[in-house]
Formats: C-alpha cells, structure tokens, sequence
C-alpha cells in the first residue's frame, strides 16, 4: 500500500478517511521544553532507522527558558527522500499550549494521539483521533513526580511501537545501552515503554494504517549529526587546540571535538591527553587564541554562528594579513541580530566570503551532510596550511544540531597532512635572508617556519601592518598594493584544488540550470524527480566550495537561465557569483526561504515550474 492510499475508519462514531502507508511518512512530536521529550522523541527515531528506514529527525525548540512549547519532527521515507516535508500525518500532541497549531498542521486522514486525562475537544472530523490517558496510567504506576513526568514520554513511543507494528524489542535494546552503568534505571524505563505498549495493544488494533515494515535501506548508514561529524573529522584533520565560546547551534561540534579526543587524543604508552580545550571569555578572544596556536605550528579551530562570526572579523582580517593559517567553523542560524538563534538559515555566505574590513577573500568549505563535514573538516585544515589563511566551512543548524542518515565515513590511515611551504632549520641554513612574504613559486604562496626553528633565521614578527616581502614594516603604497595583488593570485591558486561541484548529469543535458549548496542537497534530490514527473528537464549544480572553481563557471556559460535555491532573503550566492563571475542578473534567478525552517521540495519544484509558466522571476517564501 503506497502513500496517500486512504482507508476508512470511525472516529467517536464518525467515519473518516485513514492515511494508509507503508515507511513513508511524517510524525510531529509537540512537548514542552525541558520536560525530557526530546531523548524519547530522538528514541523513536532511532528505533525506525534500526528497523531499516533512512529517518530525518528535527529537534525545534525555543531559544528562551524551560515551559514554551518544542517540536520534535521525524520524516521517515525508505527511498531516502530526508528533506523536510508538509504536512503531518501523526502528531502525538503533548501541550496543551500548542494544540490548535498542531492539529491544523495534521492531514486530513492523519491521526492525532494525545493525553486524554484531560478531555479536549479539537474542532475537526477528518481526522482520527487515538486517546490515552498517560498521566493517569503514569500517576498509577509512578509513585515519584519527575518519573511521572519523564515516563509519559516513553510511554507514547511504546503506544507508537503498538500501532506501526515495530519490534518493540528494539526499544528495549536502545533503553538498556542509554543506561548502560546505570542499570537501575532499564527496568522502570522498560517499564514505561510498556505501558503505552500495552494499551495500544487493548485499544488501537488496527486503527492505524501506517506501518513501519523491517527493511534495508540504512545498510551502510549511520544516524549522526554535522555538529558531531565535524567534531570527529577535526580529531581526525590533526587539531590539537580548539578556543571557542558557546554559541548555538555551533556549542555541540567544539563539545563533540572534547569527547573525541579525550578518547582518542592519548599519548601512546600513557593516559596522558594530549589536546587543549578553552572556552575563551569571548569570540573574539577565542579566534586570536585560534590564531595564536597556529602560528606556533599546532592545528587550532574554532566554531561558533553568525554573531561569532561578526565579532571575530577583525581577528580573521589578522589572520588573512599575517597570513597565518586558522580554522573556522560557522554553523549558521537567523538573524540578523540575535535573531532566531534556534532556526536555520544559509544566511552568512557574505559576511564569511569577504569577512573583516578591507579587501578580503576567503576560502569556504560548504559541506551538504554528515559524511561531508567530516571530511571537509580534516580538509580544512590542510588548506589552511598549504594557503597559510583562514578556512571557514559552513554548516547551518538543520545540518549541524539534527541527527540524520549517513553514509558512514572512511578514513585512510597512509593520509599525510598537508603542512603546506614550512622551511626546516637545514632549509634556513641554505637561504641568505628569508623573505617570510616573497612569492617564490609564482603561486602567491609564501614559505614559512614554526618559531624556534633556528637561532638565527626564519623568526619574523607578526604583523597585521602594512609590510613588505620582508616582514618589516613599511608605509610604502606600492609595496602595500604589491601584498594585496599577491593575496589575490593566491586566493585564485585555492581555486583549483578546494573541493569541486557535485552535478545531478554527466553532460548538460538542458538550457535551464539549477545551483544550490549545503543541507539544501536532501530537499533538492526530491524535488528534481518532481520537475521530471512534471516533464521539466532541468540540471543541476551543488557548489561545494569558494573560490569557485573553473566547473561552476562553465556550468553558468552551458545554461541559459539558471535557479539559485538559497535559504536566506538576500540571495546571498547569487550576488556572489554576480561579483566574482561578472554574471548578468537577469541570468541568475533566486528562489528563496528563509522562515527559519529547513526548504522543502515541493516549495522548490513548485517556485521553478511557476516561474517557468510566466511568473515573477524572484521567488521567496
């Protein structure tokens, strides 16, 4: 039975139509913050992926203090479509607070459970309605407050078990490793899970048409975050010292990079940890601890959002003026201002490519997933060193704080790093006077040393001053200009090594291109089988990095109109690839979202085949 089948069933004597499915469908979680909900929500969803189903969960919370409302969405599809979706088919609703936004968001067919210890009346007919009296059933079985409160959570994933038809044994298995050392706590735990289990059992057979059937689909994949991600890969990329100052959505990926290497940042021979972890006093001061540490020689990163971003620019300036190599990660939210620090936007594309005052250029890394950031933070640093210059990647919040299905990573361990043009004391020896900013190989790279290399030779001031091929000081307009032209050969020799677009054909196969980046990559990939079910042929274009590389241009030159799918209001990469591409604007068409909530593939499909048929040609939400 597909998606979107209806069956017909009784709601409190009325007869409603049933969305009938079989691993494809969405569930909205509606709680309260700081009522534990969203370790059980995160429970269910890893339930369904051990069943086999590639999941998407999306924690979305308030950024103000415990009692507003949260949601917990899942979207779980077995063809791997993960972008977000419209529409709910199954809204367990929790909170009072919320329940006329939940309900009108539950399709038609869709079915509604809630807590019936108190009775509610919810104005609508066409949808079908489980009830279960969880505080009740709790408050019998629960002699202490908290479990009371924390229990209910379990107990609508043991009801939810009962009604898709899962192994409920699954659940046992993920409650025994959460409290894995703690051991008294599986057996109330177990204990709650069967409650809801068991009056689903009583109450709900076959009441519900939506299934979840063991199957493949998460063979080679795991269920793992940017945030996480991005933490193992900087382990992996060498860093030994990352400065950083909590910021959300970026706290979890400097935190994950904490675990990792306690683990595995150990001295051989030793329970010695070899890292440094420092929450500095502010952003600023923890991008010049970044910098700081590798000048030394060290691999140093730091992360942080938006805001961060805005505060460290004058550092970052430092950074691409001294030439000294640093790591940064921007795991991007809404703004401006504080904005809607919970929310995901892509809305910092300028304000990293050209951060700092003057004339600036830096390289980006725009990784689409998990496996992605991963790998393009051990990237990053390679290229942080081998162009001596800031590397900022950008993550968004969707893709950093969100857990989603994975391929899983590899690692090769004959990897060397790349330290880039560093000078040993035997080269020093060979050379009359180092020329710490000269450009040897034509490249715009200049060679350097780590302090300390040699008595005599290679030690050079730091300086974000005007100065020439020396390192020395100077006032000198021309020898400035010389410095600034040089930076720019070098921004332009990153071009070709940072990481390549990915495109959806071989050969261009259309005039109509579409380019987008980042988490938007799971959304798009549904939404082009949609522009071919409605005979639209269209190619697309996922940039990957900045610079851009001769690829995006000659995807731009192969195509007549082009759609630049952005999550922000400005259209930030189109006035991008405008000011680095001289492209005409009537070229470049945006299509954009920036309500805080990840795009879907139906905004997309439907915004393209509007303006296709005549429409505006801006499209935003």
């Amino acid at each position: 039975m597909g998606y979107a089948e209806f069956s017909l069933s009784r709601s409190k004597g009325i007869l409603v139509k049933q969305i009938s499915s079989i691993n494809d469908f969405v569930i909205k979680f509606a709680n309260v913050n700081g009522s534990g909900s969203a370790s059980a929500n995160q429970m269910f969803a890893k339930g369904v992926f051990r069943s086999g189903i590639p999941v998407s969960p999306k924690n979305i919370f308030p950024s103000n203090i415990q009692g507003l409302p949260t949601w917990f969405e899942v979207r779980v599809n077995e063809k791997g479509y993960l972008g977000r979706r419209e529409g709910i088919d199954i809204a367990v609703a929790m909170n009072p607070q919320s329940y006329g936004q939940d309900v009108n968001e539950l399709k038609e067919g869709g079915y509604l459970i809630y807590d019936s210890s108190w009775s509610r009346d919810f104005g609508r007919d066409d949808i079908n309605i489980l009830e279960i009296p969880l505080t009740k059933l709790c408050v019998q079985e629960f002699s202490n407050p908290k479990q009371r409160l924390l229990f209910k959570n379990l107990g609508y994933v043991g009801l939810l078990a009962s009604i898709l038809e899962m192994n409920k044994e699954i659940y046992v298995s993920l409650i025994e490793e959460q409290f894995k050392g703690k051991e008294k706590l599986i057996e109330p735990n177990v204990k709650a899970l069967e409650i809801g289990y068991k009056y689903a059992e009583d109450n709900f057979k076959d009441l519900c048409q939506i299934k979840v059937n063991k199957s493949n689909k998460t063979d080679g994949l795991i269920l793992t975050s940017g945030n996480d991600a991005a933490g193992l890969g900087c382990v992996y990329g060498g860093a030994t010292v990352c400065a950083w100052y909590p910021i959300t959505p970026s706290t979890s990926l400097a935190e994950s990079f904490d675990k990792y290497s306690e683990k595995l940042r150990v001295e051989i021979g030793t329970d010695k940890n070899k890292y440094a972890f420092i929450q500095a006093e502010d952003e600023l001061a923890a991008m010049g601890m970044t910098i700081g540490a590798n000048w030394n020689g060290a691999r140093a990163f730091t992360a942080t959002s938006g805001p961060g971003v805005s505060l460290m620019s004058e550092f970052i300036g430092l950074a691409y003026f001294a030439e000294v190599p640093a790591v940064l990660f921007n795991v991007q939210r809404g703004g401006p201002s504080t904005g809607m620090p919970t929310r995901t936007q892509q809305s910092d594309l300028l304000s990293c490519a050209y951060a700092s005052h003057g004339d600036t250029k830096h390289i980006m890394l725009i990784p689409s997933d998990p496996k992605e950031c991963f790998e393009f933070a051990v990237e990053a640093f390679d290229l942080a060193e081998r162009y001596q210059t800031p590397v900022i990647v950008l993550l968004d919040l969707d893709l950093g704080m969100n857990d989603w299905s994975s391929k899983e990573f590899e690692w090769d361990d004959a990897k060397e790093y790349d330290r880039g043009k560093v000078l040993s004391k035997e080269d020093l020896d060979e050379i009359e006077e180092f020329g710490r900013y000269l450009d040897v190989d034509g490249d715009g790279v200049p060679y350097r040393t780590y302090p300390g290399t040699h008595p005599q030779k290679g030690a050079y001031f730091t300086r974000g001053t005007s100065h020439d091929e020396y390192a020395r000081y100077t006032e000198d307009g021309v020898k400035n200009a010389e410095v600034l032209s040089r930076l720019t050969k070098k921004f332009q020799t990153a071009s070709s090594t940072v990481p390549k677009p990915v495109f959806n054909q071989e050969e261009s196969t259309s005039s109509i291109g579409v380019i987008y980046f980042g988490s938007t990559d799971c959304s798009m990939q549904e939404a082009l089988d949609g522009l071919e079910d409605n005979n639209i042929d269209v190619d697309a274009m996922r940039i990957r990095s900045f610079p851009f590389n001769l690829e995006v241009w000659e995807f731009i030159e192969d195509h007549d109109l082009l759609f630049i799918v952005e999550q922000n209001r400005d259209g930030q990469m189109r006035t991008l690839l405008m000011a680095e591409g001289g492209i005409i604007p009537d070229k470049l068409v945006s299509i954009l979202c920036f309500d805080g909530q990840p795009i879907t593939a139906s905004f997309i499909t439907n915004k393209i085949i509007a303006h296709i048929s005549g429409t505006p040609s801006v499209a935003a939400s």
